[in-house]
């Protein structure tokens, strides 16, 4: 519940929850949360914290996920080099491939044909050769009643140190400007700013990097709109709509 609790009011991670029903792309806005009924609100609630769930269960058989604090007060979720969470076992264990079901028409046109597209183009356009090398931070979230206690740092400078003795960069996508600010102190810069187009309004994304021993990257800030169609990433998406129907024997 770490994650869900920290990114609670956060616009990225409301993506996929805060739809309205019979609005797609274009329909006119989102759900905000103003005006729902008791019902409703518990329903998008219970998605929030599902799909959070079945993230770090996926990154805990395929990833890393580390914590810190008395009640796991804060919670970092990465992809290590070399990993991805691509397998079919990943999928059925974490619960992942029933993001199917519980996300709305919508909510499954933003994961599969925007989300996961465009983040893994992005990535490796950023990071090009590096792109298997690198340490991928997916998660960051402190509860808020534990924020201020250095917990994210530590778990922040816990990796960093791998990376530097590895020599490798790390990688993450910021959802806010205080967030940006947060994480140039410990070397991360901004590349590249992304957005997300099937809202209301557009969810914007911040790329950033740091480069082995917090060197300044030398690539320039730019900015991409729009969903990626590069086969590579079509491939990855098809293989997760494979995977989910071979799971339900269909």
């Amino acid at each position: 519940m770490t994650l869900a609790h920290a990114f609670a009011a956060d616009d990225y991670a409301r993506y996929l929850v805060d739809i309205d029903h019979g609005h797609g792309h274009g329909g006119g806005g989102d759900g905000d949360g103003c005006g729902l009924t008791p019902k409703e609100e518990a329903r998008r609630w219970r998605l929030h914290v599902d799909i959070l769930a079945y993230t770090v269960a996926a990154h805990c058989m395929g990833g890393l996920v580390t914590a810190v604090g008395p009640e796991f007060d804060s919670v970092a979720v990465w992809i290590p080099p070399g990993k991805n969470l691509d397998g079919l076992w990943t999928h059925f264990r974490s619960g992942l491939w029933r993001l199917h079901f519980k996300l709305s028409a919508e909510g499954r046109r933003r994961y599969y044909d925007e989300i996961l597209p465009l983040l893994h183009d992005t990535k490796a356009a950023v990071l090009g050769p590096r792109d298997a090398d690198a340490w991928y931070l997916v998660y960051l979230g402190t509860k808020p009643g534990s924020q201020g206690r250095g917990y994210a740092a530590r778990l922040l400078r816990d990796v960093m140190a791998r990376a530097d003795a590895e020599n490798r960069p790390m990688y993450l996508e910021s959802s806010s400007p205080a967030n940006n600010a947060y994480y140039e102190k410990f070397g991360f810069r901004v590349q590249r700013d992304i957005y997300l187009q099937r809202g209301s309004a557009p969810v914007g994304l911040s790329i950033m990097v740091r480069e082995p021993g917090g060197a300044v990257p030398t690539a320039a800030r730019t900015t991409y709109q729009g969903t990626s169609s590069s086969l590579n990433s079509n491939e990855i998406v098809k293989k997760r709509r494979v995977g989910i129907k071979r799971l339900m024997g269909y």
